[in-house]
């Protein structure tokens, strides 16, 4: 103020100061400041003074936020609220575009949702089935049963559904990830089990999963773990770059860390095949929806539980792009799912990202096999299908009936069952289900034999415990379970 007077020749200095206020104040610096990266900043500037050259890049950075507000005002505020958008370079691991949120409608601007611990959904499937084809448990040929099941659990019945509350019956595991299938996932997670897929995740980094996979149980499969975009990126990476992991770089001072080879560059390949596959899941979101892309890339999305969450990620061959659309609070949204809440984010940032070099599909492992395959039923189309060298079939064909071992199949073992005193007791009977060949076997309910296995009999079990056996004729027992009445 003080210069400004001496330039001005002393004349009229009185308002100097108030116009020295008004250009150094709070206001004119809030003005000034571009606002581009307000989140990663209260991350990491955790002192006054502190100086920061983050690898963010301006211009993405403006990108992914005008994507992430556009999609957020076409849905409104009373659809959802918040969102957030990562992008990665896959060579490097830098981190290219922050946004943890854009404001607008949201009622928790500060929050940073791209590290907050939010429901995985259906995001964390790609690492199951990568895991299940490592160890040969699967091809993307291998049939799963898309049906209804019941599975024992220490808190009771675990009955997995569909998003759609449908079932599509036999489905290759292609179909089921690509397609995001429900109960497929659990049937894959029995195969792998529940203990190795959660190390399998905190070995990719989801520090969220601090629990030992008994507290998981089977909805792991279904994403019942908590994880952050952050974390979502870096594991998606992973996958891009053949199964190597390592954290992403945030700022150009951070010591480049050493990669970890987490998933097999095989298995990483063909779940990237299997996730960029647009017929593999036209069943369930169509031919034409915003995960479609004019060039390749490998994509997932997830809604949580009463639609809190919404996720989509994928990777190209030079960019892994993460978004999150939800309600910071924690509120469902309403009616936005996976494809119509994160993907046309997802898509947009790509589809910029590649404007002038389209994505190019990677080259398989060398021990990677490409066969053309049929179905035996007609489940599937004949298709050209990729697999671990000697692991492939060119037929895909139902074991018979026969060949199955038989088991029963209700009641479920551990289920508990109630009188009901306004129901005559003679409508209350239990039927007995038993899978598999089982003319040759009888079943007993404890020591009183009801008859063939295959006749299903109808069974009045009184109060208490009861033990089902399945027998073969010389006595030997191959299936039993454990019911309740009450």
């Amino acid at each position: 103020a003080r210069r400004a007077c001496a330039l001005a020749g002393r004349r009229d200095c009185a308002r100097f100061p108030a116009a020295v206020a008004a250009m150094l104040g709070p206001a004119r610096s809030l003005a000034l400041d571009p606002g581009l990266a307000p989140h990663l900043s209260d991350r990491l500037l955790t002192r006054a003074g502190l100086r920061v050259t983050t690898t963010l890049d301006a211009g993405l950075q403006r990108l992914a936020a005008a994507a992430l507000r556009r999609q957020l005002l076409g849905l409104g505020g009373t659809r959802a609220r918040d969102g957030a958008a990562v992008v990665v370079d896959n060579a490097s691991g830098d981190v290219l575009a922050y946004v943890g949120g854009i404001g607008g409608a949201s009622t928790a601007p500060a929050v940073d949702n791209a590290a907050s611990y939010r429901q995985a959904g259906s995001t964390l499937k790609p690492f199951l089935y990568a895991q299940a084809i490592e160890r040969r448990y699967l091809t993307p040929a291998s049939i799963l049963d898309d049906s209804p099941v019941q599975l024992d659990t220490a808190s009771g019945l675990y009955v997995p559904q569909n998003y759609d509350r449908g079932f599509k019956g036999p489905v290759s595991a292609r179909t089921a990830l690509a397609g995001s299938l429900n109960v497929p996932a659990v049937r894959t997670l029995l195969l792998v089990g529940v203990e190795p897929f959660r190390d399998r995740l905190w070995d990719l980094g989801y520090r969220g999963l601090v629990e030992d996979g008994a507290y998981y149980g089977f909805s792991l499969a279904l994403g019942s773990a908590e994880v952050t975009l952050l974390e979502q990126a870096a594991a998606y990476r992973a996958l891009a770059q053949g199964g190597w992991w390592r954290p992403l770089r945030l700022t150009h001072d951070q010591p480049a860390a050493s990669s970890r080879a987490i998933v097999s560059p095989a298995a990483a390949w063909i779940v990237g095949d299997m996730i960029a596959d647009p017929n593999a899941r036209a069943a369930t979101f169509g031919l034409d929806s915003a995960l479609r892309l004019p060039f390749w890339a490998a994509v997932k999305t997830g809604t949580s539980k009463a639609m809190r969450d919404n996720w989509c990620v994928g990777y190209s061959d030079r960019f892994t792009v993460a978004v999150w659309v939800g309600n910071a609070e924690g509120d469902p949204m309403r009616a936005v799912s996976g494809t119509s809440g994160a993907a046309p984010v997802w898509r947009d940032i790509m589809m910029a990202l590649h404007a002038r070099s389209p994505s190019r599909e990677p080259a398989p492992p060398a021990n990677v096999e490409a066969v053309r395959i049929a179905f035996a039923d007609g489940t599937e189309e004949p298709r050209r299908d990729w697999f671990l060298r000697g692991t492939a079939q060119t037929l895909i064909a139902a074991a018979p009936a026969a060949a199955r071992r038989p088991r029963f199949t209700t009641p479920v073992a551990g289920s508990v069952y109630a009188l009901d005193p306004d129901i005559p007791i003679d409508r209350q009977r239990l039927g007995i289900g038993v899978s598999g060949a089982a003319a040759a076997y009888r079943v007993l309910l404890d020591a009183r034999d009801l008859g063939p296995a295959d006749h299903a009999p109808l069974i009045l079990p009184g109060p208490g415990v009861h033990r089902l056996r399945l027998v073969d004729l010389a006595g030997r027992v191959v299936d039993q379970v454990m019911f309740t009445v009450r």
